[in-house]
């Protein structure tokens, strides 16, 4: 092949194009990851925090009618000690959220609270 043949510049570009790609696409990733990320975390975060301090305040009234709320309770804070925060690669984290997301919209059910957990775009404050 000629020295200045197209098809020696084609493969040229071809890799270089190749490899930047590939390290703009790793970049990308990762931000993209970290965002998501850090949003589940504050997500999942905030409904153990929730569910931490009502069974805090629940198991100050004793009764029979706060049972069946601790119970619920136990059972959130139990699903989110075992969501596998550092394993990025578990095959069911999008369906053990849901799950949480689930138990967290019983709870306050049960509690009579409102469970519009939103977190702002714009800044980073969470809204209730």
């Amino acid at each position: 092949e000629p020295a200045l043949s197209p098809g020696r510049f084609h493969g040229e570009g071809y890799r270089e194009g190749y490899a930047e790609g590939s390290h703009v696409g790793a970049a990308e990733g990762r931000r993209c990851g970290a965002l998501r990320g850090a949003a589940v975390g504050a997500e999942v975060g905030c409904y153990l925090g929730f569910a931490q301090t009502w069974h805090c305040l629940l198991h100050k009234c004793t009764g029979e009618k706060n049972s069946k709320k601790i119970r619920v309770l136990d059972s959130l804070i139990g699903m989110i000690r075992k969501f596998p925060y550092e394993d990025p690669t578990y095959d069911k984290l999008q369906e053990d959220l849901e799950k949480i997301r689930g138990k967290y919209k019983q709870v306050c059910s049960i509690l009579n609270v409102q469970s519009d957990f939103r977190i702002s775009s714009e800044r980073s404050s969470l809204t209730f």
